[in-house]
């Protein structure tokens, strides 16, 4: 292992911090379809889908609820879909209302694997199918996985921040690296993706390693005070390798006080709008898209076949690696996001709505980089009509 650059004592202290209940989408963390089913079940025969929270991504309080509920609803099967807010009683709390009241199938993204197995434990000392989603339950025994590839997430970041900072011409760039939280399988799939294309660098001396710490449950509050502790202590770090997107902007605003935005090539995931009128700005490099909606459909039509009492068709499989047993995999393919490909995921029918992005002071800045229906071109005055 190299020798980290950072004491990180006086930020293990955020290893307890709660996360706020705050909620993108609004004030109520239930939402239900189908046969009027409502947040406390009513002992009605559905689905049940309990989120995480709201902090860690905005995709949980947005995108996931609203692309699932899409999903069951166009399949006629009733859901019933709550949003922990980071409180882990609360998650299992959820988890033993719904095995306790009808549901017939159960899909959880966890908080982390703890509060994510008892819940799973309830479900399955009751035969109820499981599924888990985006994030793996270690050791949780679910019946199906949906997920990403989640590996290859972080080396599209590793190689995306490898580029940024060869395109600034940085001669051995101190790289700091903001990984996601420890309690999220997920973030250490990631620190596996863009270890290894980063330590190459590393050990070639063309890059020098600078502070790593890990931003428990994702929290934006964590890591700005995480980095304004890397910052002052390794002032001439140059690339910043940040988990998603959140982390991104956390790490941006202590960067913009120095006036080093822009400067320091910063990676994001999520393609969340935060991320992506960063990279409109030039403060973030890159960030990582991954297709909820697919993410979200994909899980909903295992689950739709499990309440129908079918057994799904998932030919891959994923071996847990801390019980070693493998689990039904659905896998999907993640992309990386830079100015040059912004389109991919902006505009009409697409993941974020040109409305929403292009707005305030990001008007302009989406006419400069032709972004959504500003990219229509112009037409060649040299063209032959004839």
């Amino acid at each position: 292992m190299r020798k980290k650059l950072l004491a990180i004592a006086a930020v293990s202290l955020m290893a307890t911090a709660t996360m706020t209940a705050c909620d993108d989408a609004g004030d109520s963390s239930d939402t239900s379809s189908g046969s009027g089913s409502s947040g406390s079940g009513n002992g009605k025969a559905r689905v049940g889908v309990i989120l995480p929270d709201t902090e860690s991504s905005a995709r949980w309080g947005n995108e996931d609820p609203n692309y699932l509920k899409a999903a069951f609803d166009a399949a006629k099967v009733p859901v019933e879909i709550v949003n922990a807010k980071g409180d882990r009683a609360k998650f299992v709390q959820y988890g033993e209302q719904m095995v306790n009241s009808g549901v017939k199938v159960l899909v959880i993204a966890n908080l982390d694997s703890v509060s994510g197995k008892a819940v799973l434990a309830k479900a399955k000392a009751k035969k109820i199918p499981t599924i888990d989603y985006d994030r793996l339950t270690l050791n949780g025994g679910a019946d199906y996985y949906v997920s990403f590839d989640n590996k290859e997430v972080g080396n599209l970041q590793a190689y995306g921040l490898i580029k940024c900072l060869q395109t600034k011409g940085t001669p051995n760039p101190v790289v700091a690296q903001l990984n996601g939280s420890p309690s999220d399988n997920n973030a250490h799939l990631f620190k596996e993706g863009y270890d290894i294309p980063l330590n190459v660098k590393y050990d070639a001396a063309e890059f020098t390693k600078g502070p790593e710490q890990w931003v428990q449950d994702w929290d934006p509050e964590a890591a700005t005070a995480v980095f304004e502790q890397m910052i002052s202590q390794a002032p001439k770090i140059r690339g910043v390798l940040a988990a998603n997107d959140g982390i991104a902007n956390a790490v941006i605003q202590v960067l913009r006080k120095r006036k080093l935005n822009g400067v320091v090539p910063v990676t994001g995931q999520d393609a969340t709008v935060e991320g992506l009128q960063n990279l409109l700005t030039g403060d973030q490099c890159m960030t990582v898209y991954k297709a909820v909606n697919q993410e979200a459909s994909s899980a909903a039509n295992v689950a739709v076949q499990l309440f129908k009492g079918q057994a799904p068709d998932v030919r891959g499989s994923l071996k847990d690696p801390e019980s070693g047993a493998y689990i039904k995999f659905v896998g999907l393919t993640p992309k990386a996001i830079t100015l040059k490909n912004i389109n991919d995921v902006v505009g009409e029918g697409k993941y974020v709505p040109q409305a929403k992005l292009c707005t305030g002071k990001f008007l302009d800045l989406c006419k400069q980089h032709k972004v959504g229906s500003y990219a229509t071109s112009e037409p060649d005055e040299d063209e032959d009509n004839g």
